[in-house]
């Protein structure tokens, strides 16, 4: 038979119709799924430690984790009491090592066997007999050729995940790499290039058979680094094009309606205000504008700080809109943040005579249908509400502007149902987390993105301390005492094991518990996710009336109103937080001229005066990196109140997935670059793909066919998402 890359696995030496079976439950069937089932790891001469060396580092106090290869000497079971302790000698060429095991006994034992050559890695310990030893090591199996070679050539050796699917058919790590190797021998020339030649040569990029051959078995550290340099710049690139498509799209809509600023309401609205615009405000401002008068519909986000004003901006927009015979929809993720926005709102326009409607769930039948029949007759000019908003008995008059605020809890195609109820509405996007620089570029590259970077003048910095939890009796008369200047205080406890029962009861006996001891003298109330939102809103509406001096919270409550007075937020164990959750709940506070707290609460062992920013996790145990994290996050919010700066360094710290997840964005996931690292290959792919799509929106050009080709075939989903969007 001819073979080729759609050929089954199983035609391949040493495979075989069962372990053909095995490869197809791991979604590997063809020659071309073997070909891109890239290295998880590598194993590099230049990190290779030999024996005498690791002696010396130990002795020097070197705590990190080691790299070292050797032949299995012997091996041995060890019985204390009811105890097992396993035990493997082995041998390099400049001494003796051991390494044990407590735990997994029965599968150590049949993995080492005499003669047989591993990696080994783990942080190194001496014995008191001074023997070197290695305690529940990471390890890769090699073959003796493979370590004399590699020793001796320099040589590097891929790893790849072994799943339980493929060691059931006795499938190891070098007998992998020996089908790999026959694989990417035999068959990578036949790989379709997937970039169009002229972005290879110009941007010096390595043809993707080239980059194939390399990823599994490069000759030396350039050759991987150039290899998966190619890899990073196809998947940025797609990602890019599928962004300035998006953008193209939004760009090629007209407006079928034209809306002029009136400035005699927009004036009469900025003079009653107590407070005045700050430059950063009245910047942004001018840019909406801009939009609004356009022919082209608003695609616009609009970032700040909690408490940066941005709400005012957007309500200045939709006052805009309304003046001009047009409804403005404001969106919220929740109806207690709906609610408040609009008696917010209805109470600054109150003398302006603009219709203000609530639509959320939980309304009485009567109530929501004189609402809906004020949307449809257009009496309601402003629309406030939450995802009842895009169902399908909801119909709009003329909608001229949609107003999202915090969008990244909107999929794409919620936000679509609603934009698709108006006529190419303006579009404006608020959101209270500070998007870092590359990921603006990346998930949000089709928006044109306004920053509010400046704080209202009378607010001061807040003060922010971290303590261990011995301090707590402390903390607990520090609110005493501040009550008695006027100070309220919100005190936080964290969702615990993702369980919303066990966070509530926590709350609960911490509640019940500090009314009867600690905060016996002042008066608490109790706020949890569980309760309906009239039940928060009442409580929290108490709370901004003085009625408590004390608000104890679980993280699911969105409290979003301004409360002047509350002025301490004390967060319990908050070495559970993301930076940008910590960040959003000191946000809560410092809404007046008084002086703001923010007490971060954690175990005693994570209180350490450094901020660890240039740590090196190469040589950290995976709990240790954990634990060095939660330290730098932890510092970093003492040291820091500018919401950008810590959206950078939790980017670098979690990485872009569990900051903003593309799922719901219509955007792909990265399984190659990672956009903290790779700035240089984003801005390289970002740039040459907006060029391509700004000079051939349609990808008709003969030079650009193998870029639609790989879009519809690889990215259908995507494209279907991107124009709904």
């Amino acid at each position: 038979m001819s073979e080729n890359l759609s050929t089954s696995v199983q035609y391949l030496k040493s495979v075989g119709p069962k372990r053909a079976e095995a490869f197809s439950k791991i979604g590997i069937n063809t020659i071309k799924d073997l070909l891109f089932y890239f290295p998880s790891k590598y194993l590099d001469r230049s990190n290779i430690l030999n024996c005498i060396k690791i002696v010396q580092y130990v002795r020097n106090g070197y705590q990190g984790e080691v790299t070292i290869i050797g032949e299995v000497i012997n091996k041995e079971l060890i019985h204390y009491g009811k105890k097992n302790i396993f035990k493997v000698r082995m041998k390099d060429s400049t001494g003796i090592f051991e390494c044990v095991w407590f735990q997994g006994i029965k599968y150590f034992t049949e993995i080492f066997n005499e003669g047989d050559y591993f990696a080994i890695s783990a942080k190194p310990v001496l014995t008191k007999y001074g023997n070197l030893q290695f305690v529940h090591p990471d390890f890769d199996r090699i073959s003796k050729n493979e370590s004399l070679e590699f020793l001796h050539t320099g040589k590097i050796i891929p790893f790849y995940r072994v799943p339980k699917e493929l060691r059931e058919k006795n499938l190891g790590d070098f007998s992998l790499r020996k089908i790999i190797h026959q694989a990417v021998e035999k068959f990578s020339d036949l790989v379709e290039e997937t970039l169009p030649q002229y972005i290879l040569k110009e941007k010096k990029i390595l043809p993707l058979n080239e980059a194939i051959k390399n990823i599994h078995f490069p000759s030396d550290n350039d050759s991987l680094t150039a290899a998966k340099r190619r890899l990073k710049f196809e998947e940025l690139f797609y990602f890019e094009c599928l962004v300035a498509l998006r953008k193209s799209l939004v760009e090629s809509k007209k407006k079928n309606y034209k809306i002029i600023v009136k400035p005699e309401p927009i004036k009469k609205f900025l003079n009653s205000l107590p407070f005045q615009l700050t430059k950063a405000q009245l910047k942004v401002l001018h840019e909406i504008r801009k939009d609004l008068e356009s022919s082209k519909p608003m695609n616009r986000l609009l970032q700040g700080d909690v408490g940066s004003g941005k709400t005012i901006v957007a309500l200045i927009a939709m006052l805009i809109v309304v003046t001009n015979g047009y409804q403005a929809i404001l969106m919220a993720p929740t109806e207690i943040l709906a609610d408040q926005h609009f008696k917010n709102i209805s109470r600054l326009i109150k003398d302006l005579n603009i219709k203000v409607s609530l639509l959320i769930g939980g309304q009485k039948k009567y109530e929501r249908e004189k609402i809906l029949k004020e949307i449809k007759n257009g009496d309601a000019q402003i629309i406030i509400g939450t995802h009842a908003l895009i169902e399908e008995n909801v119909d709009f008059h003329k909608v001229g502007l949609v107003v999202i605020d915090e969008q990244h809890r909107f999929g794409v195609i919620q936000r679509s149902e609603l934009i698709k109820k108006g006529i190419n509405p303006d579009v404006l996007i608020m959101t209270a987390t500070p998007i870092p620089r590359t990921l603006s570029l990346t998930l949000y590259g089709d928006l044109d993105v306004s920053t509010i970077d400046e704080m209202p003048a009378n607010r001061k910095p807040i003060k922010t301390v971290l303590r261990g939890e011995s301090k707590l009796p402390e903390i607990y008369k520090f609110i005493q005492a501040k009550a008695k200047e006027g100070y309220q205080t919100f005190l936080v406890y964290p969702l615990i094991e993702d369980s919303e029962k066990m966070e509530l009861k926590a709350a609960e006996t911490y509640y019940n518990s500090l009314k009867e001891t600690h905060l016996k003298d002042l008066r608490l109330a109790l706020i949890h996710g569980r309760m309906k939102w009239q039940e928060k809103e009442k409580i929290m509406l108490d709370f901004a009336a003085k009625k408590y001096d004390v608000l104890v919270s679980t993280t699911v409550i969105e409290v979003g109103i301004d409360i002047p007075d509350a002025n301490i937020i004390v967060i319990n164990d908050a070495f559970r937080f993301g930076l940008s959750q910590l960040h959003q709940l000191r946000g809560r506070v410092g809404r007046s001229d008084k002086q703001a707290y923010c007490i971060l609460v954690t175990k005693d062992e994570f209180i350490t005066n450094s901020n660890m920013l240039n740590i090196n996790f190469e040589y950290l145990s995976p709990a240790q990196i954990e634990k060095s994290k939660t330290i730098i996050r932890l510092n970093s919010m003492v040291r820091c109140n500018n919401g950008f700066e810590l959206s950078e360094i939790d980017l670098k710290l979690r990485g872009p997935g569990d900051i903003f997840g593309t799922k719901q964005s219509g955007l792909p996931d990265l399984k190659y670059s990672d956009i903290s690292e790779d700035v240089d290959i984003l801005y390289d792919a970002k740039e040459i793909a907006f060029n391509i799509i700004k000079e051939d929106p349609k990808l008709n050009l003969e030079k650009n066919f193998i870029i639609k080709k790989v879009l519809k075939e690889n990215y259908h989903n995507n494209l279907l998402l991107s124009q709904i969007a």
